[in-house]
């Protein structure tokens, strides 16, 4: 990654046959209209309180002057009183002085002003300690439904079914009824976990969706939303009519589209063009593509045999010739496709396109997982010390399973912008080598397993990316990306800041902006990616060809 750091439906119409006029359980397989829900829910309200053992200690604070008692302090610690402890068990005048006053240096104590604190027992008892439990939650998913090879559309082949399933996390309690709205009218579905109605279609901007779980604890989940689409394909045969179904929701029990959800955008009706697609089979991801960086390294760490080439393959810059491009074919080919089953589950587990990340894997390293001694661009994806930076910033949630491999879990705690400036550099420094796979006593000088691990942390890179570039966007637009800007050019935009950095973004956007363009399309924005920045216009181009 070379990165450089410049920075109503007024009657629902669920397409039945009329609204119960009394609350309706649908079953299971039900297809009827839920029925009105009456009130807001509660929300969570679930508290516990555990008593645990400990030992309390008693001290003195005596004066140094005449050894008076002035108060007695509680302590649930081994070791002196905290300045807290005293505040609540003596006046505030002995708090202040006993805060304030120097160590007792004079070897005539009785000199010395203030107070010292002095044991007087100690003893086993009891304390409760409040504790809040695990609260429910609802998901919403589709029935008899198949995605599409994109990150969030399906494919329905009779009328779309919405599902809203609540969970509860506590042994003994239950799900006893799900609620929401569908584009503003309400739905209940009494003495079930889970809610299935048929929705009709919608226009390109879809119908906002809320949902909610009551349990049998006595509260309820959070209220829920989620972005529902739902288009008619073309009628080229009318005996056989599908719609596509997409969802924009944190809740969403599909494929996860963190950029989409990032950008508040769909995307386009039907998929995405293929270039931001995941296939089903991770055999739809090879390629044969003869590299010539990746079959000089395959020849310089023996892995082919080029003894009957001139120069054994490699002419005098180093650079592999003809002949030994020849005779690493079948290696390059193998040594391109070993990533491809990796590359396929971690799209599907991140939302980040299977062929965009092979592709930016051949455009940055020609798949060769180890360092570039040219500007500490290291691993499959070429990160930086200020890419990973960017990476530890902008994804929360992967710098929360990624940190505590570092550092004790408390250190982590409050987030990146919260540690110390060494203690992230630390961390920056330990992401780039987490992705450097150069290994001196392995087969070929690669660790194949730290790869492996890699594919994920690039992955995890890009949605960085995705949510740097909308947040420049929103920044200099005052609107929301999926305002300005399509699905697809919101990908290449985010390419952009992945390549060159979110400053060559920002100026490419404030310039377009500046001539009057009111939606940004890739267009009328990369003329203005120039200078230093220039190289991601080519970047992005070969990408998404």
């Amino acid at each position: 990654m070379k990165r450089r750091w410049l920075v109503g439906l007024l009657s629902i119409l669920i397409a039945f046959s009329g609204i119960a006029s009394a609350p309706v359980t649908p079953s299971l397989q039900s297809d009827r209209q839920p029925a009105f829900a009456p009130n807001p829910p509660p929300g969570p309200d679930r508290y516990t309180v555990v008593t645990v053992d400990y030992t309390a200690y008693e001290w003195y604070l005596v004066t140094w002057k005449d050894h008076k008692v002035v108060c007695s302090v509680t302590t649930n610690h081994e070791g002196a009183p905290l300045p807290e402890e005293v505040f609540r068990d003596c006046t505030e005048k002995v708090y202040d002085k006993w805060t304030s006053q120097l160590p007792c240096l004079n070897k005539l104590q009785e000199l010395c002003d203030g107070y010292y604190t002095f044991p007087i027992s100690s003893w086993a008892d009891k304390k409760e300690i409040p504790m809040q439990l695990a609260s429910a939650s609802a998901w919403i998913s589709l029935g008899d439904c198949q995605p599409v090879l994109s990150t969030s559309t399906n494919i329905c082949e009779s009328t779309p079914t919405l599902v809203i399933t609540g969970q509860e996390p506590l042994q003994n309690e239950k799900i006893i009824r799900v609620e929401g709205t569908y584009n503003g009218q309400p739905f209940d579905c009494d003495k079930t976990d889970t809610c299935k109605f048929h929705i009709p279609e919608t226009d390109l901007e879809g119908v906002s969706v809320e949902f909610w779980a009551y349990s049998s604890y006595g509260d309820s989940s959070i209220i829920y939303s989620a972005q529902v689409r739902v288009r008619k394909a073309a009628e080229s045969d009318p005996d056989q009519t599908y719609w596509y179904v997409d969802v924009l929701s944190p809740q969403w029990k599909g494929t996860v589209a963190m950029c989409s959800d990032a950008w508040n955008i769909f995307p386009p009706v039907g998929g995405p063009p293929k270039w931001l697609t995941t296939p089903r089979q991770s055999e739809e991801l090879s390629s044969d593509i003869p590299y010539t960086y990746l079959a000089r390294n395959l020849i310089m760490q023996g892995a082919v045999d080029t003894s009957a080439c001139t120069d054994g393959g490699l002419d005098p810059n180093g650079n592999v010739n003809q002949c030994g491009l020849e005779m690493s074919r079948d290696a390059v080919t193998q040594w391109q496709n070993q990533f491809d089953d990796l590359i396929l589950s971690t799209a599907q587990g991140t939302g980040v396109p299977a062929r965009l990340l092979k592709k930016l894997f051949a455009r940055e390293s020609q798949f060769w997982p180890g360092s570039s001694q040219v500007g500490g661009d290291t691993g499959l994806g070429q990160l930086t010390e200020n890419g990973a930076d960017s990476t530890l910033f902008w994804n929360p949630s992967f710098y929360a399973q990624f940190c505590p491999l570092v550092f004790p879990g408390e250190t982590c705690g409050n987030g990146y912008m919260h540690i110390s400036d060494e203690e992230q550099q630390t961390l920056r420094l330990a992401l780039v080598s987490s992705v450097n796979a150069t290994c001196k006593d392995c087969p070929l000088g690669i660790d194949l397993s730290r790869a492996d691990f890699s594919v994920g942390v690039f992955a995890h890179s890009m949605i960085a990316s995705c949510k740097q570039a909308g947040q420049v966007i929103t920044n200099y637009s005052d609107q929301s990306p999926g305002e300005v800007a399509s699905y697809e050019d919101l990908w290449k935009f985010s390419l952009v800041n992945y390549n060159a950095g979110g400053g060559c973004l920002a100026e490419a956007i404030t310039r377009s902006l500046g001539e009057g363009n009111t939606i940004l399309t890739w267009e009328n924005t990369s003329p203005f990616i120039s200078g230093a920045c220039a190289g991601a216009v080519s970047y992005v181009n070969d990408i998404s060809k």
